[in-house]
This record gives C-alpha cells, sequence and structure tokens, in this order.
C-alpha cells in the first residue's frame, strides 16, 4: 500500500515538474489602425508605409508576437462596422495587447455613397440613425470617443490590455509648424484614453516635436512626400515607430517590458534600377554633352532604389554585348530589379569595318560573320535578336525589361522633328511586343517635347552635333521617360517614381 501511495506521489510531483517547465504561450500585441498604420498591402506600396510596419523592430519577437490588422480607409467606425474588429476580439487572450490609432478618416461624411466612414465629432454619447447610402444597411452612427471606448472595454473584457494613440500628424504647416491635432481627434483620443484608465500615446505631440526643428523643406521629402500630406515614407514610418516606444518605455504600461534595449531600425531593402545604353543615355565625361541617365536619378526615391547608370558612349546593342559590359550588368541583377534598355543610335553603323558596332537591321534570326584578320571572328546578329536576348536574360533573373525607343535626332522635317520608327525605334518597339516586354516610345514622346519648344530653342540644347544634347537637353529627356514609366500601369516602377508638382504634365 505505501508502494502505491509513493508510486502517486512522484507520479503527481513529475508532472507539477512537467507542467511548471511548459513553455507559457507569448502574448500577442494587435495594431489596428488606418493607412498612417498601415499602408496598402504593407510592403511600401506607393513608397508609403505605416507605423505598424516597424513595430517587430523595436520588441522582442522572441517574447511576442505582432499582428498589424490595420486597414487603410478605415474609420473608428468602419473599422468595427466592416467586421474588422470582431476577428482581432475573438483572438484576443489574457495578457494580449492591442494597439490603437484613429482619426484620419473619422472626419468623413457621415453618410453618402462614396465612404460613408464619418462619426460624430467629440466623445458623447450622441447618435444618430440613418440608411447608409453605401451599404443599403440601417445604422445607427456614433462618436468617436463612442468606438474607442468599445475597442477599449472589448479589450479588457478579453483581459487583453488596449493602449491608444493619438493620431499621427498630417505634413501641413503654418508659419514653419506642423498643425497638431490636440483640440479634435488628438484630444479626443487622450480624454477618452484618461476617463477609461488606459495607457495613452500622444503620438500627434511626439511627432511634432521631432519634425517641427528639421522644417518644411527637409521633411518633406524624406519622411513625407509633396504628393500625399498623410502618410508617411520608410523614414517617417519608423520615425513613428520609435515614437511610440519611446511613449511605451515612459509608461508604466507591461509592453514596456518586451521593448528591445537596443533595436536597430533598417529601412526597406533597396532595389537597383540599370541603365544600358549609348552617349545619348551615358556620363561622357563632357560637361558640354550629357546623357539623360546622368540626371534621371532626382526623379526617384532614393531612399528605396538605387540608380546604375551603365550605358557607355558609342556602343550598340552588339557591342555593348561583345564587350563584357552586359555581363557585368546581369550578374548584378537580383529578383525585383529593373533593366531600361535603349540601343540604336549606333546600330547602323558598319558590321565589318572599324568601329566593328553595326547590327544587322530587323528582327530575324540570320547572322554575319565577321574576320577581324588577325584569327578572331565575331558571330554578328541582327538588332532585333539583341533586344531579345537582353529582355530573356533580364527576366531569367527576375527582374523587369523595359525597352525604351531611342531619342531623337535634332533633324526637322519642316515644323516636325524626324522620327525613327520606320527604323531602329519600330524595332525596338517590334522586339518588346515579341517578348510581351514593356515599351515606351520615347522618340514619339520627346520629338513632341521638342516641336513644342521649336527649332531655335532645341538647337541650344545641342552645342556640338544633332545627337548628343546638354544638361539642358538631357533634363528634358529624363523627365519624359520618368513621366511615361509614371503612367505605365503593368510596372510597380512608377510607385518609385517622384515628380516635383512643378514638373508634372
Amino acid at each position: 500500500m505505501k508502494t502505491i501511495k509513493l508510486f502517486t506521489a512522484l507520479v503527481l510531483f513529475i508532472s507539477l515538474i512537467s507542467c511548471d517547465q511548459q513553455p507559457t504561450e507569448k502574448p500577442t500585441v494587435y495594431i489596428i489602425g488606418d493607412s498612417t498604420v498601415k499602408n496598402g498591402s504593407g510592403k511600401g506600396d506607393g513608397g508609403l508605409w505605416g507605423w505598424g510596419d516597424y513595430m517587430d523592430q523595436l520588441l522582442d519577437t522572441t517574447k511576442v508576437h505582432i499582428q498589424n490588422h490595420a486597414l487603410g480607409g478605415t474609420s473608428s467606425r468602419t473599422f468595427q462596422s466592416k467586421g474588422l474588429w470582431e476577428p482581432v476580439k475573438d483572438s484576443l487572450k489574457k495578457g494580449d495587447f492591442v494597439l490603437l490609432q484613429f482619426g484620419h478618416n473619422d472626419n468623413g461624411p457621415i453618410n453618402d455613397d462614396f465612404r460613408a466612414r464619418g462619426t460624430i465629432k467629440g466623445i458623447g454619447n450622441e447618435s444618430e440613425e440613418i440608411d447608409n447610402m453605401l451599404t443599403g444597411e440601417h445604422e445607427i452612427v456614433h462618436s468617436y470617443g463612442w468606438y474607442l471606448r468599445k475597442v477599449i472595454k472589448d479589450t479588457k473584457e478579453k483581459g487583453a490590455i488596449p493602449i491608444v494613440m493619438s493620431p499621427i500628424p498630417r505634413n501641413d504647416w503654418t508659419d514653419g509648424k506642423l498643425s497638431r491635432n490636440d483640440d479634435s481627434y488628438g484630444g479626443w483620443a487622450k480624454q477618452v484614453a484618461e476617463e477609461e484608465g488606459v495607457t495613452f500615446i500622444d503620438l500627434n505631440e511626439k511627432m511634432v516635436n521631432a519634425l517641427n526643428p528639421i522644417g518644411e523643406e527637409k521633411v518633406t521629402g524624406t519622411y513625407f512626400y509633396k504628393r500625399d500630406h498623410t502618410h508617411t515614407s520608410a523614414r517617417g514610418a519608423v520615425l513613428s515607430a520609435s515614437l511610440i516606444a519611446e511613449g511605451l518605455a515612459e509608461s508604466d504600461n507591461d509592453l514596456k517590458n518586451y521593448l528591445l534595449d537596443e533595436p536597430t531600425t533598417h529601412l526597406p531593402e533597396k532595389k537597383d534600377i540599370f541603365l544600358i545604353g549609348d552617349s545619348t543615355v551615358a556620363n561622357n565625361g563632357n560637361d558640354s554633352i550629357t546623357g539623360w541617365g546622368v540626371v534621371f536619378e532626382k526623379y526617384f526615391d532614393t531612399t528605396r532604389v538605387r540608380i546604375h547608370n551603365k550605358a557607355r558612349g558609342g556602343r550598340s546593342s552588339r557591342t555593348f554585348r561583345a564587350e563584357g559590359l552586359w555581363d557585368a550588368v546581369k550578374d548584378s541583377l537580383s529578383e525585383g530589379d529593373f533593366v531600361i534598355m535603349q540601343f540604336g543610335h549606333n546600330d547602323g553603323g558598319h558590321i565589318d569595318q572599324p568601329k566593328y558596332r553595326g547590327s544587322i537591321r530587323g528582327m530575324g534570326d540570320e547572322t554575319q560573320v565577321v574576320d577581324f584578320g588577325n584569327d578572331s571572328t565575331e558571330v554578328v546578329h541582327t538588332y532585333g535578336w539583341y533586344m531579345k536576348k537582353y529582355i530573356e536574360e533580364t527576366r531569367e533573373k527576375g527582374a523587369t525589361p523595359i525597352v525604351l525607343s531611342m531619342v531623337p535626332r535634332n533633324i526637322w522635317h519642316g515644323n516636325k522633328v524626324e522620327r525613327n520608327d520606320k527604323d531602329y525605334a519600330g524595332l525596338a518597339k517590334q522586339a518588346a511586343k515579341e517578348t510581351d516586354a514593356i515599351f515606351v516610345d520615347l522618340n514619339d514622346s520627346i520629338a513632341v517635347k521638342y516641336e513644342e519648344l521649336g527649332k531655335e530653342k532645341v538647337k541650344n540644347l545641342f552645342p556640338k552635333d544633332h545627337t548628343h544634347t546638354n544638361k539642358e537637353g538631357a533634363e528634358i529627356n529624363a523627365l519624359t521617360v520618368a513621366e511615361s514609366l509614371e503612367q505605365l500601369r503593368n510596372t510597380y516602377i512608377r510607385d518609385y517614381i517622384y515628380l516635383p508638382e512643378e514638373e508634372k504634365k
């Protein structure tokens, strides 16, 4: 009998030890809000990011899970009415956290057939019954504060911990200062948090204090973009997330225990854009002659992409390959990169005489063997063959090929600039068509701009000959390329382009 009791006690003891050694489930940090918390898919769509995308760089993810459920376009009302809050609430367990920030979209109309996402201003209990013009549903609309309280109370009921943020500031300046929202949604969020006895982080105030000393000119283009005064760049999102971490560290909220002691924040990995072509693209080392690729990067968000101008003066589609210039580019390509290619000006040269750079006109597979007389030969292909090879090999590396027709020369017929659509510009278009690649008719779009300027002004853009531009001409050509790429709908290179308002069409 004693043996049985001892055995039972031993089993119970081992069971208790086993239970003690089982790891407790990690708490989850749920993040809810609008597009300033998570923009688009959370992958930097259009160069815009939300602060929720960077909280994993500030919290110890070996100890907490992070789930960003924010959705662009939502208000404190529609995040709940669309059913987005319900699955978060159902997933909550004791010890979890909910970071919430709403307000940017609460100021819209309460009822319309476009978004119908507005809330009643303030934090009171007033309500308005509507037949929602957008959804067709009967709905009782409450105040901004009412919706925040509901999330807070739902969170507490599950044993989880709510943390309220005031909305980040918009990039709106008055007399050299960013506008605050402490007398509207920021102030109301603070009041609700205080009344409910939960942690409040005045993100609006913290960001304003951080950005005001930097100044409007530097803030715009670094933390925000001119084209968008609401959504932050990656740098702006990192700043917002860092200030939230600062607010947590200053609070008595348990989430502070999961902050990394020495976090290392990093911006998204940059994509590479390679330019290949001839002297009309290249840096020719001559102040009077400038290829458009030299000034091209000014039209891009260089916090997200690197521009590599690998074009070389005097090269054709044939010699850029034969000299190993293409191999160096190809070996550098990674998935998600881009290759912008423009050849044609030198392809019409001699095939079998110095400078040995001409290619066979056409798109076919015909070849010509060139004997250099020193026991070396070269098999020369058609222009189309070379272009299609560039396209094919770019894709093999997971990169996107973009074909441009050559820029027009300063040759006029009456008041019209000579197009090249019956020759290499047309062949470039055909090569892109046959390989289903992106094509930009640069030849025509720049010719149209030259015609608008007139012969005399255009003449000043070509100081030495009818092919090569000065820097002013290069600026026109580079802007035209950027404008053309921004209008494309079948490639995300447009997301990286930044066109200053004064230079947009």
